[in-house]
């Protein structure tokens, strides 16, 4: 069996193309089915993501992979109802150790748009329990993605392309664990209710920061979030009067003009009795007066402050990266070996078995001239001349190949031939 990878990714589709191929719910398991349909195809998984559309298949060795890839372009345009023109320029077709190579930079987040993000390890994993679902993964695929999550697990741990955060908003939550010790017992206030907001809130929930209050413009917009996040609605206007219920604020608004300023956090802090307050400003312009930074029992950090942090994460996860691709260089040229070895048996087998089939036929001949009263010995001298002539007729075919292609030694020390 032979491995390829065929798809597109954020570094070759704009998100217009990306989210016209993706598959999503019951779409997935009808396309792992249909796909599985083709002729030359023995086995297929689907990676769907906001940021790829990848089919890793495996199917008979030396068939024609640029027929398949024609194949898989045309019944990808077919299924989603795009033009061939709209999807070649950004398709790609990986085979063999280049696939496999691929796949584990995939799973350990090295082909990510924020490197080494951990998210895509467990859609990967996902795609490849809904493809075992529907039956769909062939042995190959099955030892191929086994050798992937493998990988991955070696990765985390002796690289460190996971150990730093790679976005704002997940810095912003760290900064907040290492001032705060216990985050059950924190109030934190949320000011905005857009996306950067919204994926902070996911964070925090994940850190343990159980009690929040969101304070927005208008309550339609932090409906949705208060409600996943358990959280209390306020207004803007009431910030004035519940700041000093808080520990943490973070904001993040357009508003043109600064909501928090440094007379407001005085009075908060006299009335916490100077308790430390954290404010995280993520707002450009800034939502937070720069002098609340001067107050004492105050710590205060900007979008910069942040970004310099995921900076320097990022400047060290490509160093992790280039560890992890000596990984991946040793893992998929195991995984690659294996793939060989099972095919020389494959074909080991069959070429016993071919060898099997022609003794028998030939011995089926001699016994029947034989029970025709044929001399025995004339037909023991006939079988054995028949049998090696069957026998060695393809090798001496190859032979002849060979010598016409500068394969000779190889091939005569593969038959154990001592002279030439």
């Amino acid at each position: 069996m032979s491995i390829a990878i065929l798809g597109v990714n954020h570094k070759t589709a704009q998100v217009a193309l990306r989210e016209k191929i993706a598959f999503s719910g019951e779409k997935l398991g009808v396309a792992l089915y249909s796909l599985h349909q083709h002729p030359f195809i023995d086995g297929c998984v689907i990676v769907s993501t906001c940021n790829r559309t990848e089919l890793y298949i495996s199917f008979e060795h030396g068939s024609d992979i640029e027929y398949i890839k024609t194949s898989i372009e045309q019944w990808l345009c077919q299924f989603h109802q795009i033009e061939l023109t709209d999807l070649k320029p950004a398709f790609y077709c990986y085979q063999n150790q280049q696939a496999v190579s691929h796949l584990m930079r995939v799973a350990c987040g090295i082909d990510s748009l924020i490197i080494g993000e951990p998210q895509i390890l467990g859609q990967v994993k996902q795609a490849f329990n809904v493809a075992r679902a529907h039956s769909t993964v062939s042995l190959s695929l099955d030892k191929l993605f086994q050798r992937v999550f493998h990988v991955a697990k070696r990765v985390r741990t002796e690289t460190q392309i996971g150990a730093n955060t790679a976005s704002v908003a997940y810095a912003a939550c760290l900064v907040a664990r290492e001032l705060f010790q216990q985050s059950n017992t924190l109030t934190v206030l949320l000011i905005g209710a857009g996306e950067t907001i919204e994926l902070i809130s996911r964070y925090l929930k994940s850190h343990h920061f159980d009690k929040v209050i969101i304070a927005n413009r208008t309550r339609e917009k932090a409906l949705k979030l208060a409600k996943y996040q358990h959280a209390e609605i306020i207004s803007l206007s009431e910030i004035a009067v519940r700041l000093k219920e808080v520990d943490i604020v973070i904001s993040s608004t357009a508003s043109p003009l600064p909501i928090i300023g440094k007379g407001l956090v005085e009075r908060s802090l006299k009335r916490r009795h100077d308790k430390p307050m954290l404010f995280i400003d993520l707002a450009v312009p800034r939502d937070i007066e720069a002098e609340v930074a001067d107050l004492n029992h105050v710590a205060v950090y900007c979008v910069d402050d942040l970004q310099h942090m995921v900076n320097q994460n990022l400047e060290q996860r490509v160093i992790a990266a280039k560890e992890a691709d000596y990984i991946i260089d040793e893992e998929s040229a195991l995984f690659i070996q294996w793939l060989q070895t099972r095919l020389a048996s494959q074909l080991i087998k069959t070429y016993r078995h071919q060898a099997m089939n022609i003794k028998s036929e030939l011995e089926t001949k001699a016994i029947k001239a034989i029970e025709n009263g044929a001399d025995v010995n004339n037909v023991i001298a006939l079988l054995t001349h028949r049998l090696t002539n069957r026998l060695i007729h393809a090798p001496t075919q190859s032979l002849l190949h060979a010598a016409k292609h500068d394969y000779l030694t190889i091939l005569s020390q593969s038959l154990d031939l001592k002279e030439l």
